[in-house]
């Protein structure tokens, strides 16, 4: 499939109204942004990028500038995978061409949110695109009616993207996941319940900046434990905010994501001091 995929901007009309279709395929027609919305974004600092396969939109990703007072960035709105074609990379394809225009506007960061619960897609933002996170914010977006976020506060992690800056972190910062050996660099105990269910349990609040990495453990498949019981994905919502809130306002940020070789139901975030 590779051979055959075409990854590239999107700007007329026609193809932009593909995006919304597809776009409404994969959430729905509400969620879907107007053609006039995304020509308007494109003409002005922003970018749509298409994935086809034999002229068959089936995969986007939408960006519109931002500005925060002091400088410009690209704010990484939406990105989305026809349920065909998942888990086939095509994500990974879709942000490398999004840095590669981006350079081409003049811009070095990029910006988006994500739920930290969603391994997937830590996986891609930290581990295999470079990024980082120093900022959560409660809430986002408030309540969320759609399947992945209804009955969960829509917690966000604020990713940015350094796109000019290709430091290689993530393989130094693989080699402290030989810590993980010690508990005592772990947040959050972790047990399992009668159902092979991960549980979160006692949370450490207490470390301070003389440590070389801490980890963050969590579950590997959040929306499973969302759907056997919503006060356990309560549980994990909410002690993982403490965690994050905690650790991101006395300087540490988190740089990766690493799966757990020996137990495929854990993940495990990992937090450096990065400006020390």
């Amino acid at each position: 499939m590779s051979e055959n995929l075409i990854i590239r901007s999107i700007e007329s009309v026609q193809e932009l109204e593909e995006v919304r279709q597809l776009e409404s395929l994969i959430w729905s027609e509400l969620e879907s942004y107007p053609v006039s919305q995304t020509i308007t974004a494109v003409k002005n600092g922003g970018m749509v990028i298409g994935a086809f396969l034999e002229n068959q939109l089936i995969g986007f990703q939408y960006s519109f500038a931002g500005f925060d007072g002091h400088k410009p960035y690209l704010c990484s709105q939406t990105l989305g995978i026809h349920p065909d074609f998942r888990k086939m990379g095509i994500g990974e394809k879709l942000k490398c061409k999004q840095r590669e225009e981006a350079i081409k506007k003049g811009y070095d960061l990029i910006t988006w949110t994500y739920d930290p619960m969603e391994t997937v897609n830590g996986h891609l933002n930290l581990h295999k695109l470079g990024a980082e996170c120093s900022t959560y914010i409660e809430n986002c977006y408030g309540d969320m009616p759609d399947a992945l976020n209804i009955g969960m506060p829509s917690d966000r992690f604020v990713v940015e993207w350094r796109i000019k800056d290709r430091q290689e972190r993530n393989q130094n910062y693989h080699q402290s996941v030989n810590l993980l050996n010690n508990e005592s660099h772990l947040l959050i105990k972790t047990g399992k319940n009668s159902d092979g269910f991960l549980v979160p349990e006692e949370i450490d609040l207490s470390k301070d900046q003389d440590e070389e990495s801490l980890f963050v453990p969590v579950s590997s498949d959040f929306q499973s434990i969302k759907q056997y019981n919503l006060d356990l994905a309560l549980s994990w919502r909410m002690k993982t905010r403490q965690v994050f809130t905690h650790y991101f306002k006395h300087g540490w940020s988190a740089v990766d994501l690493v799966r757990n070789e020996s137990d495929p139901d854990i993940c495990f975030y990992v937090l450096k001091q990065i400006n020390s």
